[in-house]
């Protein structure tokens, strides 16, 4: 599975399988394999970030710099990985502790008001000032009991949003 010249064994198929928790089925895996290929232009293994972002869906995306922080690229696990946060079998407590990846800019283990602000900042753009953004964001985390000085660790994150009915779907074309 290291290079994108060799076809999927049904062993591959079952390992990748398990690594996404199912999120997939065999025949998903293997239309993700040949979309895989089709990315990796230089035939290494990896998916960099740039071949990533020429999938139309996912270039849009204001996240998804965030969404795809990658030193050296993804292998086809990690990218089946990557988008199994996006599927519907999926279950909420792996797609929060997706999001809170997304949500910890710093890699630190928690979430503080400037790890949000920033991706406030990503998502609002100029469509919002940075006083409204703080505005808002202070009332929010005020509603929830916290305040701008909290700091959210995995535990909180999942109580806050695991009380929503987060939807978190996207059509990832495979063919």
């Amino acid at each position: 599975m290291g290079s994108t010249s060799s076809m999927l064994t049904q062993y591959d198929i079952e390992e990748v399988q398990d690594h996404c928790n199912h999120a997939f089925s065999q025949q998903e895996i293997v239309s993700l394999y040949h979309r895989f290929c089709q990315l990796d232009r230089n035939g290494g293994g990896f998916v960099s970030a740039d071949e990533f972002m020429s999938v139309p869906e996912f270039a849009v995306n204001p996240l998804s710099q965030r969404l795809l922080r990658m030193p050296d690229g993804l292998n086809f696990k990690e990218f089946v990985a990557f988008l199994s946060a996006f599927s519907p079998r999926t279950s909420l407590q792996q797609k929060i502790e997706f999001i809170f990846r997304v949500y910890d800019t710093d890699c630190n283990g928690k979430v503080a008001f400037d790890d949000i602000l920033s991706i406030l900042r990503d998502l609002t753009g100029s469509f919002m000032t940075e006083q409204q953004r703080q505005k808002v964001l202070i009332h929010v985390l005020e509603e929830a009991g916290y305040t701008k000085d909290s700091h959210f660790t995995l535990p909180d994150f999942m109580k806050i949003i695991g009380n929503s009915e987060l939807k978190m779907e996207v059509e990832v074309p495979i063919d």
